[in-house]
């Protein structure tokens, strides 16, 4: 025995998917905020002991370059040893700099499951209305 079909209208239909899609829009509005809070917690600590941490080092290494021009000013010239330092100082910065950026260009903090969830309503809603 075949089950009776329901005839809906297509204005019904198109309510409903209407109805859907914006169920599915608010949805995904909440995961994104969801994974953007948590990504953002995740990095609040250690960016705090990180801005911290570089600070005191900043100090320390400006006493400790003085140090090193004031002793390599015994052996060479005050303006000789001070360009020493300084060009020493340039390539570990240069070095330091390109590893940062390396290691920040492989960091992913794009919402990945949002991005697949939007694709996935996406091709939902095609075939709906289709």
């Amino acid at each position: 025995m075949a089950s009776p079909q329901i005839q809906r209208s297509v204005p019904d239909i198109l309510d409903d998917i209407a109805s859907n899609l914006t169920k599915i829009v608010q949805a995904q509005f909440r995961l994104a905020k969801t994974e953007l809070k948590s990504g953002a917690q995740k990095a609040a600590g250690p960016g705090a002991a990180l801005g911290a941490g570089v600070v005191f080092a900043f100090y320390g290494l400006g006493f400790l370059l003085l140090a090193a021009v004031y002793a390599l000013s015994l052996v060479v010239a005050p303006w000789l040893a001070t360009l020493i330092v300084g060009a020493v100082l340039t390539l570990t910065a240069g070095s330091l700099v390109g590893i940062g950026a390396t290691q920040l260009k492989r960091a992913n903090l794009a919402p990945d499951k949002t991005i697949r969830a939007l694709e996935e309503d996406v091709q939902w809603a095609k075939q709906q209305i289709k």
